[in-house]
């Protein structure tokens, strides 16, 4: 990130930031993307981490094998059906059963 600073990007494309990370970096991670989108650079994220991706984005696209299953806010996303059934599971799912 520092490299990609150190050329006054106007984009910054970030892909799994918080990957290997422990609660406080990820944190830390979280309050350098704020600061640096405050400073008007874009921020593209790429990440598994949906507690970050919700608390930092302003707009997110969620695909599921490279295809976009939903586009919005993070309040509007959290909700979508596909979303859910996508990374949360649903409740019609059977749990796998071993046989024997």
């Amino acid at each position: 990130i520092a490299r990609a600073l150190a050329l006054s990007p106007k984009i910054l494309l970030l892909d799994e930031p918080a990957a290997g990370c422990n609660a406080v970096e990820t944190e830390e991670i979280d309050h350098l993307i704020a600061e640096l989108a405050a400073s008007g650079i874009a921020i593209l994220l790429v990440e598994h981490d949906m507690k970050l991706v919700m608390r930092i984005s302003n707009h997110i696209v969620v695909l599921d094998h490279g295809e976009k299953i939903a586009e919005g806010d993070p309040a509007t996303v959290s909700r979508d059906p596909a979303v859910i059934a996508a990374y949360l599971g649903t409740e019609e799912e059977e749990p796998a059963h071993a046989d024997g």
